[in-house]
């Protein structure tokens, strides 16, 4: 598909742009999150391993609670068949967000339950999710797939650009907030550095608790990794001008060198 939208999708988009302004947040706003192993939340017996959607409530003042619903594996396809959008569509309500993410999972083109072409199907089911919250007067907010640990010389790359490029459009042609997180991961990476972004991710040694073979992944975050994500999300949602934006109190953790010391504010798993 080229940058116009094939006629279908551009009359939903177009439906979805003038759709009803959702109602102000009142006390109690949740921000659920719809997405991947990224950002979904982990149990002790999993640590070190945090998805940034875990640490989210820590920049967020109490008025506003965090759903996280995303979970594993889960691309827009298989997070629609299984049945959890519709589970967030019979709770979501005005006022609250929507924070959607995935790309991970919807490359995976030998894994047909779980695949979404980019110019395609991952469009459509964008669509769908960004109706959903609009029916209930919530607010909808994209997010770019956050970036993997992968360097080309110096600078970190950015994360499925198919996806991400696809994305902006429905985010352009629908006029729904956008946060990049995968760029501004990706130029947060690159100032940490290719040695020291690895302590963002799982590079665990030989008999590490819950890992004792150790552990290489590229993908999924630490708890540090977790805190620089979680930060650049809430600094997104600060920026966006929504009523919530008024109710994030600060950053998680800066997004720079790995913090030492004790954490402001503890996962709980």
């Amino acid at each position: 598909m080229s940058r116009r939208m094939i006629p279908s999708l551009a009359a939903a988009a177009l439906l979805l742009a003038t759709a009803t302004t959702a109602a102000p947040p009142a006390p109690g706003t949740t921000i659920f999150i719809a997405g991947d192993s990224t950002a979904a939340p982990y149990r002790a017996n999993r640590a070190p391993q945090t998805g940034w959607g875990m640490l989210l409530p820590c920049a967020l003042d109490a008025t506003v609670r965090v759903e996280n619903r995303a979970v594993g594996g889960r691309s827009t396809r298989t997070f629609i068949t299984e049945g959890r959008l519709d589970r967030i569509a019979a709770d979501i309500r005005a006022g609250d967000v929507l924070l959607i993410q995935f790309g991970h999972n919807d490359a995976s083109i030998d894994k047909p339950e779980r695949y979404a072409r980019a110019d395609t199907d991952y469009v459509i089911n964008l669509l769908r999710y960004i109706g959903i919250a609009r029916k209930a007067g919530a607010f909808p907010v994209l997010l770019t797939p956050v970036p993997r640990n992968a360097f080309t010389g110096a600078t970190a790359d950015e994360s499925f650009p198919r996806y991400a490029a696809a994305m902006r459009r429905v985010a352009q042609q629908t006029n729904t907030p956008l946060i990049e997180v995968g760029r501004q991961g990706a130029a947060w990476l690159t100032r940490t550095g290719a040695a020291r972004a690895q302590a963002y991710y799982l590079h665990l040694p030989v008999g590490t608790t819950n890992y004792p073979r150790g552990l290489s992944d590229n993908t999924h975050f630490s708890e540090a990794g977790a805190r620089g994500i979680a930060t650049i999300v809430a600094r997104g949602l600060r920026g966006l001008n929504l009523p919530v934006s008024t109710h994030v109190r600060g950053d998680v953790a800066p997004p720079g060198p790995v913090a030492r010391g004790p954490m402001a504010c503890p996962v709980r798993r």
